[in-house]
């Protein structure tokens, strides 16, 4: 960090609580509460489905289950080799 400065903190234009962030949008100052982490918006211009909070963002993400990929078996493009007919063994 260079001498002499500071990290500067705002003040959110929703609830009045510290912040270090702002809206994308419309670029007002938001807390962590108030501001939305996958599309970087406030809470007032937020257009997710559903907003991703502050909390869920520090959720461990559920984990991945392998999908099985069906094996096909292997098709020749050869015919088969005929097998030789059986010899007829008398005595």
């Amino acid at each position: 960090m260079i001498a002499g400065m500071s990290t500067t903190v705002l003040t959110c234009s929703i609830c009045s609580e510290p912040s270090t962030d702002i809206c994308v949008y419309c670029t007002k100052d938001a807390c962590t509460n108030h501001r939305c982490d996958r599309c970087k918006r406030c809470s007032d211009c937020c257009e997710c489905d559903m907003p991703l909070s502050a909390e869920e963002v520090h959720m461990q993400p559920p984990a991945e289950v392998a999908i099985e990929t069906p094996v096909e078996p292997e098709v020749s493009i050869f015919a088969p080799e005929p097998t030789p007919p059986a010899e007829d063994v008398t005595f």
